[in-house]
């Protein structure tokens, strides 16, 4: 005589607490996403999947979650057009109809992206790495969706910058080299500063999806920096970079402010209830600690900031 198997997920915890999230991480699934007429992108995605958990219930149907998973994302490998947000968004909906316990269904995405362009001096072809960010919380308010990216470039401090500057015209002085002279050569040529590499991060969340193109935000994000950084360069490349960082210095401040005035002009068409997030974390070269830098806020409110 067989026994049915006890639901022991669905008995009562010894003690009755709620959870906020509850579910899995580290899953990877190879994800392509077709680009029309142009190459299609292929990912191989690490996603984490959460539901609510109510305090009488002591866990969730772990192999429930994983099936979700496992259907929505062959799913989307099998459409023509699907944008990498909504992969998240559907399989946030999917798993809140499938966990009648939750009010709460929230994806998580990472993903490595490489594009091909030029090197900015030298013109040869090379590919560049990003990172890609979506996510999906899904209510019964709804399903917001998120995407951006994180990029890396390259920083330099004003601070450590001025006082070299300050140093070259001490010297400059010292030389007979007359004022405006001495001005218009520091002005020319960019004195050092202790550089960083930085890593800048930029999303966007909106109901449903936001619409913003992946490529413009990853060139958002780079331009917000003192310099772009590649992964191959010949020497007349790393000049021009050398010369664009130390040309453009920037706090981790600047980078985030930066970020934000070309959201607003870039981004014109985006409602105000459009949530954007700025982040800059800086690898500092003269200190063992980091600097860091970001803003959340809805586009509302930082283009009235803007236009104060």
């Amino acid at each position: 005589m067989s026994h049915q198997l006890p639901d022991v997920q669905a008995s009562r915890p010894d003690v009755s607490v709620g959870l906020s999230q509850v579910g899995v991480t580290g899953v990877e699934k190879l994800v392509k996403i077709d680009r029309g007429d142009d190459r299609p992108w292929v990912f191989m995605a690490e996603f984490s999947v959460f539901v609510d958990l109510p305090g009488e219930r002591k866990g969730i149907d772990m192999s429930r979650n994983m099936e979700v998973i496992d259907e929505v994302l062959e799913a989307a490998t099998r459409e023509e057009a699907y944008r990498i947000e909504d992969v998240c968004g559907d399989a946030a909906d999917r798993l809140l109809e499938k966990h009648d316990y939750t009010t709460t269904a929230k994806i998580e995405m990472t993903a490595e992206l490489a594009t091909r362009e030029d090197t900015p001096a030298s013109g040869r072809e090379t590919q560049s790495t990003f990172t890609v960010i979506a996510s999906a919380v899904a209510d019964e308010e709804g399903t917001r969706e998120e995407i951006g990216a994180e990029v890396t470039g390259m920083t330099v401090c004003p601070c450590s910058q001025g006082m070299s500057e300050s140093r070259a015209r001490d010297k400059l002085d010292e030389l007979g080299v007359d004022d405006e002279t001495a001005e218009a050569f520091l002005d020319a040529v960019p004195q050092p500063g202790h550089s960083q590499r930085g890593h800048a991060t930029l999303t966007f969340t909106a109901e449903g999806a936001p619409e913003v193109d992946l490529l413009d935000v990853i060139d958002t994000a780079r331009d917000s920096m003192s310099a772009r950084i590649y992964n191959y360069a010949k020497r007349p490349d790393e000049d021009h970079m050398t010369y664009q960082a130390h040309a453009d210095a920037k706090f981790v401040e600047d980078c985030v402010r930066t970020m934000a005035e070309d959201v607003v002009e870039t981004y014109d068409h985006l409602e105000d209830d459009v949530v954007v997030h700025m982040k800059q974390s800086n690898d500092e070269s003269i200190h063992q600690h980091n600097a860091h830098a970001e803003r959340e806020i809805s586009m509302g409110t930082l283009r009235d900031e803007l236009a104060d």
